[in-house]
């Protein structure tokens, strides 16, 4: 196994593979740390292109002492070209979708979750947990059904119906709770101190964190074993962003892939910019933010790696912006009209970005830029309610003609 330790992202202390996710010394957020050194970039492309078609042949690059396995293993989500939407932005970068709405519970938090419940399981724990605004939750409580696991899944109350219905079809314990995320969030940190529970963005968040890598890692075999020049990418607590990054940085350091870093540009809503605005002040300070936006699923005010979020964007020579409301409705709407991909409004947040690099002049032509897409539009169906067209006509042509101004074949 190449994972090693538990370290500090900040004092460097370390600790052993258990479940543990705060430095007892400084309060830093811990981190699984590897050894590659001696892993020959060869055998482990072989291994690889011979393994499952999901996250676990990446096995040699996630923290388990064995192969790990999950009965509804996600990953190898399409990579779609999207020439019509570069079109509409009018831009002549090349424009790629990765659309991991494709996932099990059609989110990325799949990729997580399987880490996470199946460290939980190495680990000897029977029940999991989690702490959510929407999509976490859907995924907590399937893969917990698929493994046989009790689960507890907390999410504000106010949520959208959506996803409450589809995260209590699994038959999780699902709790509402009278609050934000940062509220519910502050509660599964007290109770992770009096259960024997593993909540998998707390206890085991450095396990449930490993799982966004593998979108690193097949986006550059999906491009043919090369790297994408710039990453459009949303942010909510900064892990998705970062640990893309330390993706890309793992295969780089062992020479399973040539070439420069990408350019990292996170997206945010205006509603919940904490990170965004962090950037646009040259700070690395996060201050909290009382969400305000229609993206529910990326309102966490209190960002656990935005500092390091925002640290990234600056090195790798990119940004982090924030979008309107609107824009994230028009977002989602010209994603669906340009590549057939129907976001939820996370989708809509981070295409909003992109089209205000686009303006901006910031995409350079022939760059080959990589769109994370998360999760389903299904989910958020409210956010696009006010612009939903319909139009009623008799059975017959002349109705529709008359609707429509045009001829009708006989």
């Amino acid at each position: 196994m190449a994972a090693k330790n538990l370290k500090c992202k900040e004092c460097e202390a370390e600790y052993e593979l258990g479940a543990h996710f705060f430095c007892a010394q400084c309060f830093g957020p811990l981190e699984v740390r590897y050894d590659f050194s001696g892993m020959d970039p060869e055998g482990a492309k072989r291994r690889i292109q011979t393994g499952s078609n999901g996250i676990w042949r990446y096995s040699d690059f996630l923290p388990f002492e064995g192969k790990a396995s999950d009965p509804l293993e996600p990953g190898m989500t399409p990579l779609i070209k999207a020439d019509r939407l570069a079109e509409r932005l009018g831009t002549e970068a090349e424009i790629w979708i990765k659309n991991d709405a494709a996932n099990p519970t059609h989110s990325f938090k799949d990729r997580v979750v399987a880490v996470a419940i199946a460290k939980a399981k190495e680990l000897g724990f029977e029940t999991v947990a989690c702490a959510s605004t929407g999509n976490l939750a859907n995924a907590v409580a399937a893969h917990a059904s698929a493994a046989g696991l009790d689960s507890y899944v907390f999410v504000p109350a106010d949520l959208e119906e959506q996803k409450l219905i589809a995260t209590d079809i699994y038959g999780t314990n699902l709790v509402g709770v009278n609050g934000n995320y940062d509220d519910v969030n502050r509660l599964c940190t007290q109770l992770a101190d009096e259960k024997p529970w593993a909540f998998v963005n707390v206890n085991l968040r450095p396990y449930y964190a490993e799982g966004s890598k593998t979108l690193a890692y097949e986006t550059v075999e999906q491009l043919g074993w090369k790297l994408p020049d710039r990453v459009v990418s949303p942010i909510a607590s900064g892990s998705l962003f970062t640990k893309i990054h330390r993706g890309f940085q793992e295969w780089l350091d062992i020479g399973l892939v040539k070439g420069e870093m990408p350019i990292f540009n996170g997206s945010q809503a205006e509603g919940c910019s904490p990170v965004a605005t962090a950037f646009a002040e040259g700070s690395t300070i996060c201050r909290p933010q009382k969400p305000n936006t229609i993206a529910k699923s990326l309102a966490i005010g209190d960002p656990a790696d935005g500092p390091y979020a925002v640290e990234q964007a600056r090195q790798t020579g990119g940004a982090v912006d924030s979008v309107s409301d609107d824009e994230i409705k028009a977002g989602i709407r010209m994603l669906a009209e340009t590549t057939g991909v129907f976001t939820e409004t996370a989708g809509g947040v981070t295409v909003g970005v992109l089209a205000k690099l686009a303006a901006r002049g910031e995409l350079r032509a022939g760059e080959k830029v990589v769109v994370y897409i998360t999760g389903e539009g299904l989910k958020t169906l409210d956010a696009n309610r006010d612009s939903f067209a319909f139009t009623t006509i008799e059975p017959d042509p002349a109705s529709f003609e008359s609707h429509f101004g045009q001829e009708v074949a006989v």
